[in-house]
């Protein structure tokens, strides 16, 4: 009894059932309410200590830091959820996996009581165990990882459009020719196995060829684009918690994004269409008609575009001096706040409170974190076109250089400021 209540007080999930996802899913789930529940009371006031109540600037300094520390916890929270996550989704991806298989069977036994079993069947059902098996294979080795998801899941822990649909078009040209295999092994007279060779012919299966061929460079071209443009520092990447299905239709920031849905919406149909065209005709190659091609051609064409234009470099594009109601008007002086007015200080994907605690302002020798402001239900401070920062003691008077650092670690220019001597 004493070794398992040592077991459930220090379990990090607070679950009483071993290192198991649902554990670190609560533990999670308890450090972001308790984060939001601080926020909010600090924001109203409330739970400030009698020795900084009375100064503004140390109140601001002493609740910023509060949040920090909650906002530290959350986070280390979440990771360790998503690697619980990642490690838990194996098994769930293989019952999909063979649950499918076995509707499969189901509708081929159905189906086949009107006109028979044959060698088409035999060969569609073979080719859904061998494509089950690969997949069970992969999800095994890479069950750490997300198991079937693994070659899905993009370095910033989000599921990638273009790999998902590329994936996708390259397992069911894969099948497609298995069950083509399938029933050559099963034929049994020369003409039969010279009809499925014929089937198999590049005219065929132009349209469809090529369409895989370019969702698999658009996959690969996609991944070079973005790499350069980090490492560039034009484009600002914030790691996810874990990955979501709705990745595939949104944005960083969970927003919906015109050129991913357009993607998988003409791409789905498309092999959508080229699924029954196998199942009406199966001793052929799935053909695919150069209208339909040509428009997951610009389909592909779009969403590379878009993955061009996005993103961009935060820019600084003045710095005032902070006024509040009452104050006069003066010269900034060490000891003062300064307004960061400009534009993408919060990269997509970074509005969490551990990702805002991690925006910096270097103002001449000095890093300076920008305080967390909290209001019920969000932060005034910082925003993505505004920061406040104070301007710190050790700054010497004269002409400084102000620049802000994200969360993504990319660097806006330089704005120079005069800070007056006392």
């Amino acid at each position: 009894m004493a070794l398992t209540d040592a077991g459930r007080d220090t379990h990090e999930g607070g679950c009483a059932c071993g290192d198991c996802p649902h554990g670190a899913r609560q533990g999670h789930r308890r450090a972001v309410a308790a984060f939001l529940a601080k926020r909010d009371e600090l924001a109203a006031g409330r739970g400030l200590p009698a020795a900084v109540a009375r100064s503004a600037g140390a109140t601001r300094q002493w609740v910023s830091d509060e949040l920090t520390q909650s906002a530290e916890v959350v986070a280390a929270r979440g990771r360790a959820a998503g690697t619980s996550w990642r490690a838990s989704l194996w098994p769930r991806t293989l019952a999909v996996v063979w649950g499918a298989t076995g509707a499969l069977l189901v509708v081929q036994t159905f189906t086949a009581f009107g006109t028979g079993w044959n060698t088409v069947r035999t060969a569609g059902l073979v080719a859904t165990v061998l494509v089950a098996g690969l997949l069970t294979l992969a999800a095994r080795v890479h069950r750490a990882s997300g198991g079937v998801l693994a070659p899905l899941i993009g370095e910033d822990n989000r599921l990638s459009t273009s790999r998902a649909v590329a994936g996708a078009w390259v397992l069911f040209t894969g099948y497609a020719v298995l069950v083509l295999a399938g029933q050559l092994a099963g034929a049994s007279g020369h003409a039969e196995r010279d009809a499925l060779i014929d089937g198999l012919a590049l005219a065929r299966g132009a349209g469809t060829l090529t369409v895989v061929a370019v969702l698999c460079a658009v996959a690969v071209l996609v991944r070079r684009v973005v790499s350069v443009r980090v490492l560039g520092q034009r484009l600002q990447k914030v790691r996810a918690l874990r990955p979501r299905a709705a990745d595939l239709l949104t944005d960083d920031s969970g927003r919906g994004s015109f050129t991913d849905v357009q993607y998988v919406l003409v791409t789905g149909v498309a092999l959508v269409f080229t699924a029954v065209r196998l199942g009406r005709r199966p001793e052929r190659f799935p053909d695919l008609p150069w209208g339909l091609a040509v428009l997951v051609l610009v389909s592909a064409v779009t969403y590379l575009a878009g993955k061009y234009a996005e993103g961009g470099r935060p820019i600084i594009h003045s710095v005032v001096r902070a006024r509040e109601a009452g104050d006069l008007d003066s010269p900034i002086r060490a000891g003062d706040d300064i307004e960061i007015r400009g534009a993408g200080f919060v990269p997509p994907g970074g509005q969490d409170a551990e990702s805002l605690t991690r925006l910096v302002v270097r103002i001449g020798p000095v890093n300076v974190h920008v305080p967390l402001i909290p209001i019920p239900g969000g932060f005034t401070n910082p925003s993505d076109g505004v920061l406040t920062v104070p301007v710190p003691a050790e700054v010497e008077p004269g002409r400084v250089d102000v620049q802000v650092i994200t969360a993504a670690g990319i660097e806006t220019n330089r704005t120079t400021i005069e800070v007056a001597a006392d």
